[in-house]
């Protein structure tokens, strides 16, 4: 088939067009602009255009698929549906290009990316993720019809992955928009993706996961399961061993118990395909993903740390860890640059925000990262955060060796020591590596 993209360059959505590339379809693509991702995409023989226009679409064409920040006043869309070219949102697509694969399934409201690519590593299957694994440094992978997926919850669209196994790391309630803030709608649907599958491996101790309705649980119990826990350094990078069940010692990339949790829950569904000498070995194979605990930066004096996170949770967690890090070296000083994600995801999760930092010597806010669109809401950050005294700044600027604090334009603050954690969804990674 011939399959255009709108919004291509979406992390989600450019997996999704790689994978069927290499299913032996004719893929091609726009984006509002240029990024790393479009060009990879360029690079890689897909024809992406770096703007959107209706006559980017072909009468050829045989299925439009578009990303969910795309509406329907998007030129590209109306034309395709005034040509009449099937138009399927990424969610209503999943069966075309999951349908006839043996698919295990991570979704949760944290660590389904790090769970996901985790398991690819072990499994050496196909692998679609949204985030780059940094063991094929890419967020797709096509070997063979054994998938490794990482399953949305946000828009519901997991109940289309066909998952053979599904996995559940936590089922913390997220992106409660979408389901109207109607929670019983949002665990029953988790109910349902779980009962769906074949096999499924759940983390038994996650409190929302206990109230769901399971047929034949396979319950991972963190604090009876998981012994001797032991973080190192191997060459400056994070390493966390540990022991599991009466399965022996395993060693995974990373630093923190919810990495643990994470790898046990992948080991867990590999015994559905490997032996355990396999999976101990094959589990080495992985080395972070991107924007997830992902050194940008070291020296002797000065760490420069780039997270995803940006829900309270994943904040606290990932705090934790630069704990661990802080602790095995001499570097003492721990500063987060946080970039609200969001005026809902801010203003829902407020009163965790205003905890999760507590660990933090010091506090940088910048600017909240939104999405077109999406409604403007009013918070003080000065009076809700006033416990930290916080620093509020425009943009950093990363420097080999430095970080740069800029407010209306001018340079407030420089860091050359210390650990410097910048967590956020937004252009937050990019400042941080100077893009």
């Amino acid at each position: 088939m011939k399959i255009y993209f709108i919004g291509i360059g979406g992390i989600g959505l450019s997996a999704l067009a790689r994978f069927l590339k290499n299913d032996g379809h004719d893929v091609s693509g726009s984006d509002m602009k240029s990024t790393p991702i479009t060009k990879a995409l360029k690079e890689e023989g897909i024809k992406v255009f770096c703007s959107q226009e209706a006559s980017n679409i072909s009468e050829n064409l045989d299925l439009v698929i578009y990303s969910a920040a795309v509406t329907d006043e998007n030129p590209e869309l109306i034309e395709s549906r005034l040509k009449q070219i099937r138009t399927l949102s990424r969610k209503e697509a999943l069966p075309i290009i999951l349908g006839d694969k043996k698919n295990y399934c991570v979704a949760g409201a944290h660590g389904k990316s790090t769970t996901t690519a985790i398991l690819a590593s072990i499994l050496n299957s196909s692998a679609l993720i949204g985030a780059i694994s940094k063991d094929f440094n890419s967020n797709f992978r096509y070997i063979n019809d054994l998938v490794a997926f990482e399953a949305d919850e946000s828009d519901a669209s997991f109940l289309l992955s066909n998952p053979y196994c599904s996995i559940v790391t936590n089922a913390e309630p997220e992106h409660m928009e979408y389901y109207h803030y109607d929670y019983e709608k949002f665990f029953q649907a988790y109910e349902k993706f779980i009962n769906l599958s074949k096999k499924n491996v759940l983390n038994g101790e996650d409190k929302y996961i206990k109230k769901l309705n399971i047929k034949n649980p396979n319950f991972l119990y963190p604090s009876k399961d998981i012994r001797n826990l032991c973080f190192l350094l191997k060459n400056a990078e994070p390493y966390t061993k540990f022991d599991l069940k009466d399965l022996g010692s395993f060693e995974v990339w990373g630093f923190g118990y919810h990495v643990v949790i994470d790898a046990s829950l992948a080991i867990l569904a590999a015994l559905n395909e490997l032996n355990i000498e396999v999976i101990r070995k094959n589990l080495l194979n992985y080395k972070g993903i991107k924007k997830r605990f992902d050194i940008v930066q070291k020296n002797d004096n000065l760490v420069v740390i780039d997270d995803y996170a940006h829900h309270p949770t994943e904040i606290e967690a990932t705090i934790k860890s630069v704990e661990v890090y802080d602790n095995l070296t001499n570097i003492n000083k721990r500063v987060v640059i946080w970039q609200p994600h969001k005026y809902s995801r801010t203003k829902d999760n407020l009163e965790g925000f205003k905890k999760c930092f507590r660990r933090c010597d010091e506090l940088i806010i910048l600017p909240i990262w939104t999405i077109p669109g999406e409604q403007k809401i009013d918070i003080d950050f000065e009076k809700e955060f006033d416990f930290y005294n916080p620093i509020f700044a425009d943009r950093i600027n990363s420097k080999n060796g430095a970080i740069e604090i800029i407010k209306n334009e001018k340079i407030i603050q420089t860091y050359t020591e210390g650990i410097i954690l910048g967590v956020g969804a937004g252009d937050i990674t990019y400042q941080l590596r100077g893009k």
